[in-house]
């Protein structure tokens, strides 16, 4: 095979993989307690991060009762797609917000916010968001009771 027909078999072989679906096949994490930047048993499964051109990441989110996150924003903002039990969202300064199943959740750019749990009932739910410069979240302080 010469120089040439190697490099195109080879563009099209990067071609071909690029352009294929990927199956990330899910495995679940039993919940644990002490996950840093997290009060409660929490379990995180489903895990994605895309590599460039995208940015897009996320994962699936089990909160026990009155698990939440510490204080947190995103670069680029968070949707939050509620699929299990209730909880709640808070942005900094402003009023505690009941989420059900079925709410989809917006937290814009920059907005320092926490969710989980409420106190009575467990909640899941999928987070999706992008990275600006290889990150999606900064973590500040913890939520106070």
């Amino acid at each position: 095979m010469s120089l040439i027909a190697a490099s195109v078999a080879a563009v099209a072989l990067s071609a071909s993989a690029a352009s294929a679906i990927v199956i990330e096949r899910s495995k679940p994490q039993p919940p644990v307690a002490g996950v840093p930047n997290f009060t409660g048993e929490v379990s995180v499964s489903s895990r994605f991060q895309r590599a460039g051109p995208a940015r897009v990441g996320g994962g699936v989110v089990r909160f026990a009762r009155g698990a939440r996150t510490a204080w947190h924003t995103h670069p680029l903002g968070q949707t939050l797609f509620v699929t299990v039990g209730v909880g709640h969202v808070q942005k900094w300064g402003g009023p505690v917000e009941e989420i059900r199943p079925g709410d989809v959740v917006w937290i814009p750019p920059g907005v320092k916010h926490w969710h989980g749990a409420t106190p009575w009932s467990g909640m899941t739910h999928i987070a999706v968001s992008e990275a600006r410069e290889g990150k999606s979240v900064e973590w500040l302080e913890p939520v106070a009771d």
